[in-house]
């Protein structure tokens, strides 16, 4: 299993809400992030992005913004997620299955111009996630990846 660690998490209590930083949360398969506007059941339970990610799309960008204008829930480190569609990724007792590419939307454009462009290659924007057992989760835990056999 591939580890790395999670250094980030945030919410919105509704639609273009602005993001809450948090250093620790629960996390379950009926609302996703406690407190989430979008925690509801399905593919995009739970967006998670990585840390490297967004530096290559900052710098591609020309200027740092913060990691929470990609609007994701989760920023992890030392895991690469591109291509990992059906893998799950642990994070103490949280469970999540990675359901596909998070692809940036027009909203991006409104963080930085040029932003979405600057996510789409290499799933920069991140992956989506359904939670399959909940948990609670804080800044600083163990991220894993399982291999792609299980």
């Amino acid at each position: 299993m591939t580890e790395g660690r999670l250094i980030g998490i945030a919410r919105r209590e509704r639609k273009r809400a602005p993001m809450e930083v948090l250093e620790r949360a629960l996390v379950d398969p009926a609302s996703g992030v406690a407190g989430d506007s979008r925690g509801r059941p399905g593919a995009r339970q739970v967006t998670v992005l990585t840390a490297p990610g967004w530096s290559d799309a900052c710098r591609e960008l020309g200027r740092e913004l913060p990691w929470t204008a990609r609007r994701a829930n989760l920023l992890v480190d030392g895991i690469p997620l591109a291509g990992t569609t059906g893998r799950r990724l642990v994070i103490g007792s949280l469970l999540l299955e990675i359901t596909g590419e998070l692809d940036p939307c027009s909203r991006m454009e409104e963080a930085g111009e040029g932003l979405r462009q600057a996510l789409a290659p290499d799933w920069r924007g991140g992956v989506t996630c359904r939670v399959i057992a909940g948990g609670e989760i804080g800044v600083g835990d163990t991220v894993g990846l399982e291999d792609a056999h299980g």
